[in-house]
């Protein structure tokens, strides 16, 4: 049973995360800060790798978390250090990124490119059409190919974003490519980072209802206690505290007998559990 994303003493305290603490930080952010999230995904095909590249202690380079396949977490540097994961970068008025920001780094190969039938990385790894993307970067004109994002991992960075805007003064959450572009194009097309951010900072959904743009459905929780989890499947690890008996919900999406629900976080419940009552 996973427990509510919550932040204690900068380190998050969830039974869906764990730590592994590398010694690569630039001291303490300064009074008032981080106040911006950067997103990046990883360049690569596990999360294994990834943690070897950030304890290498020949690597210049670590992250205050990592997002894994199945949505779980692996958070690396207190939230009240700074982490290197920016590099050269500016926005807006500032410089260096680092000095500003946490980091969050998703598990993806990011850009593919075509074989056959196949999508190869630069590392060799072959992936199926199933887990590609065709997409138009942000920085660029040509669609390219893309590692998918697993649904559990944006309901992960949605919900840890949330947490870290709760706990601290964020009001930025941008990609690395859109602080370096021209070096960096990460997270890339295949991840949903304006529609995460509009969600998170300006909150639009009113908007997009009153317009027609999305249909809300109301429903309330028929057993006992319902798992609430980061993924439309039995395997994907619960996000908070079961929902009780006669719980109301937003429904937001359905997939193979799973809704997404919305109560204080978004995640993915089995559908049969829960009776529709209107829509607005």
């Amino acid at each position: 049973m996973g427990g509510v994303m919550k932040i204690v003493d900068h380190r998050l305290t969830t039974e869906f995360a764990d730590n592994d603490w590398v010694d690569k930080s630039g001291g303490k952010f300064a009074p008032g800060l981080p106040d911006t999230v950067v997103i990046h995904y990883t360049g690569g095909g596990s999360l294994a790798s990834a943690l070897n590249t950030f304890k290498d202690p020949k690597v210049s380079a670590s992250a205050h978390v990592l997002v894994d396949k199945d949505g779980r977490l692996v958070q690396l540097v207190p939230f009240d250090r700074i982490a290197w994961h920016a590099g050269i970068s500016a926005y807006l008025d500032r410089n260096g990124l680092n000095s500003y920001s946490l980091g969050i780094e998703v598990v993806n190969a990011g850009k593919l490119e075509k074989s056959g039938s196949l999508y190869r990385s630069w590392f060799g790894r072959s992936y199926p059409e199933e887990e590609v993307v065709r997409a138009v970067h942000r920085n660029e004109e040509e669609p390219s190919y893309w590692e998918r994002f697993t649904q559990e991992q944006i309901e992960t960075v949605l919900n840890l974003c949330q947490a870290l805007k709760n706990r601290y003064q964020i009001c930025h959450i941008l990609g690395h490519e859109e602080i370096s572009p021209g070096r960096k194009i990460d997270p890339g097309p295949a991840f949903p980072l304006d529609k995460l951010r509009d969600r998170l900072l300006h909150d639009n959904r009113k908007d997009e209802q009153e317009s027609g743009g999305e249909t809300r459905i109301s429903g309330v929780v028929r057993a006992q206690a319902l798992n609430v989890r980061s993924g439309p499947s039995v395997n994907s690890p619960t996000i908070v505290q079961p929902l009780s008996r006669n719980t109301e919900l937003q429904i937001l999406d359905e997939q193979k007998g799973w809704y997404q629900v919305e109560v204080k976080v978004r995640g993915w419940v089995a559908g049969k559990f829960v009776e529709k009552i209107s829509s607005s």
